[in-house]
Formats: structure tokens, C-alpha cells, sequence
């Protein structure tokens, strides 16, 4: 490999760990964004990990065929993800923005504004992408709501979680 490919390459990739047992989390507690320490069973790291796993979860989904608009609007959403845990990551910054929270809004509108009345619970399946939406973690915005009483988040993360990180029976999931 030449040097400009070693360089393009080091470029795609970003940033590597290069250490990633660090043994400093053996004492029950973790390092955030900002050099803070915080205990692992942390309403924090909570949100955090929820957080990372309904990205992860959007990641499996988008690995399916999905219509261009839905594979666009998750696209999006998972950036938001990405926003939201780095915020979550770094106390007292705030990165998440109310035009994020509208958008996610508009979405639902907008996915949502053909679909009839549900009269009754629907089983998840029908399509693969369908099954897989709906799976996933189901108490985001609770941990938002216990995270907001001892000043984890900002009303813009918890309007975020609110809106349909939780509520996957609608949206696009």
C-alpha cells in the first residue's frame, strides 16, 4: 500500500482506539466525554447504552431493503442517535437541537399521515424489515424522564426520546 492509500485509509477509518482495556472502569465507575468519572450503574450510562443499542438496532434494519425515503429518514435519525449519545456523553454540552426533535416530529407526521386508525395491537412481522423494526430497546424516554429529575439531560434530549425512539409502533418501525 502506497502512502497516499495508507493516508486515505487512516482518514476513512477516523480515530482508533488503541488501547481498549484500560482497567480503569475495575472499580465500578467509567470515564465520559469530558474526563468525568461516573458510576456504571448511572442513570448516565443507562441512557447512554440504550441509546447506542436503538442505533444499533437501525443499523440491522437499514442492512434490509427499504424504500428510499424510510432509508433516508433512519439515516438521519441515527445521526440524531449519534448527536444524543454524545451529548449524553459530555455533561453540560449541549449538541442536540430543537430543529433535530422537529424534524423527528415531521417525520411521524409525514410517515404516518396515510395509515388508518389502529383499532387493535398488531403483531410485529409481515416483512423482515417490519420484524426487525420493531425490536429493540423499549424504555428510552423513562430513562430520559428519571435522567431529567437529577439533571441528566435537557428537555430538547428528552423531547427527542419522547417522540418516537420509544413508540416504535407508528413511525417508521
Amino acid at each position: 500500500m502506497s502512502d497516499q492509500e495508507k493516508a486515505a485509509d487512516t482518514e476513512r477509518k477516523g480515530n482508533r482506539l488503541s488501547k481498549i482495556v484500560t482497567r480503569t472502569g475495575d472499580a465500578g465507575t467509567t470515564g465520559l466525554g469530558d474526563g468525568s468519572r461516573t458510576t456504571k450503574d448511572s442513570l448516565r450510562i443507562d441512557a447512554m447504552g440504550e441509546v447506542d443499542e436503538l442505533n444499533s438496532s437501525l443499523g440491522v434494519l437499514l442492512c434490509e431493503e427499504l424504500p428510499d425515503t424510510v432509508r433516508g429518514a433512519l439515516l438521519d435519525v441515527q445521526n440524531d442517535l449519534f448527536d444524543l449519545g454524545g451529548e449524553l456523553c459530555l455533561p453540560g454540552m449541549a449538541v442536540m437541537k430543537d430543529a433535530q426533535v422537529a424534524r423527528l416530529e415531521d417525520l411521524v407526521e409525514t410517515f404516518n399521515a396515510d395509515l388508518p386508525m389502529l383499532k387493535e395491537f398488531i403483531l410485529p412481522g409481515g416483512t423482515r424489515a417490519a420484524a426487525l423494526a420493531h425490536s429493540g430497546p423499549r424504555n428510552d424516554d423513562d430513562d430520559a424522564v428519571i435522567g431529567e429529575k437529577v439533571d441528566v439531560v435537557r428537555s430538547t434530549i428528552q423531547s427527542m426520546l419522547n417522540r418516537g425512539l420509544k413508540e416504535r409502533s407508528g413511525v417508521f418501525w
